[in-house]
């Protein structure tokens, strides 16, 4: 028999937000602070040309810088104020996660709780200052010696006084929506770091849908790709919702106790584990590596003679690890293949699970506690993880094979855009869905309040 609290969230509606003031609230204030980040995007740095900047960015466009675009909304493009966005602090907590399973002082650092944390969290916007300052730094000078060679300069006054503000104005600005990202998780709804990354790469879906129906419009585009395309983004959509809520639960035991009527009584629960444990890490590395080579051809492809070993060797690289380049697609598949197993080894220990488990009594039916349970977390963690990692490469490799067929370099279509977008979605409904539950179960108990005084 359904319990109340399954009948309450299976009637969870629209009606109910109506009375929810408190949710509504939490709303606004998230969208309030989402067209704050947007009207940011448009804030060009001091010293810089935009309309110039927008006609060099376009000659680097398939490197990575197309995935730190997408990502801040089209700041980089724009070189504003918050160009670099939130991807610096995103590198630093991964960092930082990886050093906490790696290093015993950090590692110690985590099992503290709360103060842990907290110090963790410090550490983490400390790296994220000093990569905003390098990337920052690289950014300006690039940008001056690029521009130069170029014969286009966007930059109005180059030299030492600008290169040092634009950094400054670029660690404020990263700054400022870590800010404006604690705020939404605080007084907002969702994750306020993830909203800000999935509202970047939503505001790039217009021009996607705009030049995909323009080209067929103009004939470039069949009818028949854009349908197909459309469908396929249903399709994948639909696959990312089924397999990130997808888990494995196993079920633990716990030793009989004493209740208090001097019965005694088996506790159990479930270790959910789930299928993708990695989340979108894989697609990022694999991807910002291999373009990373890519970018830095098209950087220093106006200074280097293609007739040199160098210029040859740069050549080469641009023919095989470009968009849609069999080598490029078989080594992106092998790089999510790889980090899926290795983010996963790293954020879930088996014998560290193994050893709580057995602290607290708990065992898995049928498998001894201790050394036999890790080799069966372990066993049963691999066996997901292969499922995950086909997962995450068919969406990601499908969508690069169709752009590559189509000639569309569209990277709000790429896999990784569209798994960010999924999850934190499907994350902000979740806590939606909590809110209003705990709307309605405040609602009963006045309710049984009421009734008990009117007795």
């Amino acid at each position: 028999m359904a319990s109340r609290a399954d009948n309450i969230a299976s009637n969870l509606n629209l009606a109910n937000f109506s009375k929810a003031t408190e949710l509504k609230k939490r709303i606004w204030f998230t969208v309030g602070a989402l067209i704050v980040f947007r009207f940011l995007s448009f804030v060009p740095l001091p010293g810089v040309n935009p309309l110039i900047m927008e006609t060099l960015y376009d000659q680097t466009r398939g490197g990575v810088l197309d995935i730190f675009n997408a990502f801040s909304g089209g700041s980089l493009e724009r070189m504003s104020l918050i160009a670099l966005g939130v991807m610096p602090y995103i590198t630093a907590s991964i960092v930082v996660q990886l050093a906490a399973s790696l290093h015993p002082t950090l590692a110690a650092m985590k099992k503290e709780g709360e103060s842990g944390r907290k110090k963790l969290n410090q550490y983490t916007r400390y790296g994220a200052v000093f990569l905003t300052a390098i990337q920052g730094w690289v950014l300006a000078s690039g940008l001056e010696a690029y521009g130069a060679s170029s014969g286009l300069q966007a930059v109005v006054n180059p030299g030492m006084l600008f290169r040092v503000g634009a950094v400054i104005s670029l660690i404020g600005g990263t700054m400022f929506l870590l800010w404006l990202g604690e705020q939404i998780t605080s007084r907002g709804i969702g994750n306020g770091v993830s909203l800000i990354i999935m509202a970047g790469i939503v505001a790039q879906l217009p021009k996607f849908f705009g030049n995909l129906f323009e080209g067929g419009r103009t004939g470039s585009i069949s009818p028949f790709l854009i349908v197909g395309i459309v469908i396929m983004l249903v399709v994948l959509v639909l696959a990312i919702c089924f397999f990130e809520r997808a888990t494995r639960r196993l079920l633990i035991q716990y030793p009989k106790r004493a209740t208090q009527r001097g019965m005694m009584q088996a506790d159990s629960s479930h270790l959910p584990l789930k299928l993708n444990t990695a989340g979108v890490i894989p697609p990022i590395f694999a991807s910002s590596l291999l373009l990373l080579p890519l970018t830095i051809t098209q950087f220093a492809g106006n200074s280097i003679s293609p007739d040199t070993t160098m210029g040859q060797a740069i050549v080469t690289l641009n023919q095989y690890l470009g968009h849609g380049k069999p080598l490029y697609m078989l080594l992106y598949a092998l790089g999510i293949i790889f980090f899926a197993f290795f983010y996963t080894a790293v954020v879930f220990n088996p014998e560290e699970t193994a050893e709580n488990l057995k602290k607290n009594g708990g065992f898995i039916p049928g498998i001894r506690p201790g050394k036999n349970t890790m080799n069966y977390l372990d066993y049963v963690l691999t066996r997901i993880t292969v499922l995950g990692a086909a997962y995450i490469t068919v969406v990601c490799v499908v969508p690069e094979f169709i752009m590559a067929e189509t000639g569309m370099g569209a990277v709000f279509f790429g896999g990784t855009s569209l798994l960010i977008v999924v999850n934190v979605t499907v994350d902000t409904i979740t806590q939606i869905q909590s809110h209003l539950l705990a709307h309605q179960y405040g609602d009963l108990i006045k309710k049984a309040k009421l009734k008990g005084r009117l007795r």
